[in-house]
């Protein structure tokens, strides 16, 4: 690991942890040429499906976007940081056993209302107003109709 002060590429690591989740361990290390500690942080690394955009156009995966999207949609809320990432995982996971090289974000989107309901109500219609682009008031009635029959259903 290069040093972030030196630029020397040998450090030995001081200490390690694993975060609560057990996903990333995080390293104190220090320098063996000036000294000087840091800290890096260690993920797997999961190749993930091309993602087919609305208009044709593929892009990679950007776990940032949806993370800031969820945020959006539960800002104000009582949804955690936490509770936004495990969520963000779940996709991540579905995308991992969805199993092929792409993947329409219509499908991503489908996958997050279905889910979003246990995260959230109140980010579910958020998020499904500005995912389903309603035209017009009725519209998003009838969504909101069809989304507490469901909630009706399962209690």
């Amino acid at each position: 690991m290069k040093c972030p002060y030196c630029s020397h590429t040998n450090s030995r690591v001081v200490d390690s942890r694993v975060s609560k989740d057990k996903a990333i361990i995080r390293r104190r290390r220090a320098c063996e040429r000036c000294g000087r500690r840091f800290t890096t942080f260690e993920r797997v690394e999961m190749t993930m499906p091309l993602l087919i955009k609305k208009d044709g156009r593929r892009e990679a995966w950007e776990r940032r976007k949806m993370v800031a999207g969820l945020e959006k949609a539960c800002e104000k809320l009582a949804v955690s940081t936490s509770d936004i990432d495990t969520f963000v995982d779940v996709i991540e996971q579905k995308l991992q056993d969805h199993g092929g090289k792409e993947v329409s974000t219509a499908q991503i989107g489908e996958w997050v209302m279905e889910a979003l309901p246990s995260l959230n109500e109140v980010a579910y219609v958020r998020f499904a107003s500005v995912y389903r682009q309603f035209r017009d008031v009725n519209e998003f009635m009838e969504e909101l109709k069809n989304f507490l029959g469901e909630q009706q259903g399962k209690h």
